[in-house]
């Protein structure tokens, strides 16, 4: 069964986040939209290419939107199954806010841009016309993939009851140590505590960064949560490293998966 219950707010990048409720409006100067990516791929230091369907420049997408017709959005999210033919394509999930009421979240994963940008080409407006009017302020990201936040990261949602997202905007001269952090302090942590499945690290041009993990329980996730963020963040010097910090909690939907 899925748990339900408060999430918190918070601000670091393996924790918590702190939100300002429920209005999706970008922070200044940030726009959202399709981004590029730097071709050949780019990694950071420490951070070593997984093995597996991993190995080489991957694509992670974000997509979060308001819902104004939950049910009629619910029946169109059936329709994206289609994706399954799509060549290039590794898996898709996701689920509802549980900060941010009728804000949804997908993330989307794929073997490269070129795979990327021939579905956007092909096929992606038949697939999103069956949710059409059924959501305002689509918003959408572009990570390319660093690293694991534990090792053997795989674009599968079934056994995850939680997913955890963080969006980094981190200090041009502070993104090297900001890198260094994630593999020497964050992941290990996160990779530790009981019920986290896996994560993945990806980065956007212009110094952002996602962070994303999976976990079996709500439940499991307040216990990493209440017990080692402060901590954590004090260590990996945080505060100096990142310029903002946006994110959610995210209620994994079982029907959203592809």
């Amino acid at each position: 069964m899925r748990s339900r219950g408060a999430g918190g707010g918070g601000r670091f990048p393996g924790g918590p986040l702190r939100v300002s409720g429920p209005r999706l409006a970008a922070p200044p100067g940030e726009e959202w939209g399709e981004l590029p990516l730097r071709a050949g791929g780019v990694r950071s230091p420490g951070f070593a290419a997984a093995p597996g369907p991993y190995d080489g420049a991957v694509l992670v997408k974000w997509i979060r939107c308001a819902v104004v017709d939950r049910r009629g959005f619910e029946r169109g999210q059936r329709k994206w199954a289609g994706l399954l033919g799509e060549p290039g394509f590794r898996g898709q999930g996701g689920g509802w806010s549980r900060l941010r009421p009728g804000v949804a979240h997908l993330f989307a994963f794929w073997e490269s841009r070129a795979f990327y940008d021939s579905f956007m080409a092909r096929s992606h407006h038949r697939l999103a016309a069956a949710q059409s009017g059924t959501y305002t302020d689509a918003r959408g990201r572009l990570f390319e993939y660093r690293g694991d936040v534990k090792t053997g990261f795989l674009p599968t949602f079934a056994d995850a009851d939680v997913a955890r997202v963080a969006h980094c905007r981190v200090r041009e001269e502070r993104v090297a140590h900001f890198t260094l952090m994630q593999e020497k302090v964050w992941n290990p942590a996160m990779a530790g505590s009981p019920g986290m499945l896996r994560g993945v690290f990806g980065e956007a041009p212009g110094s952002e960064f996602l962070v994303l993990s999976m976990w079996a329980s709500a439940a499991e996730y307040g216990k990493y949560r209440a017990e080692r963020v402060e901590r954590l963040a004090l260590r990996a010097q945080l505060e100096a490293d990142v310029a903002a910090i946006t994110g959610d909690v995210v209620d994994l939907d079982p029907g959203w998966t592809v």
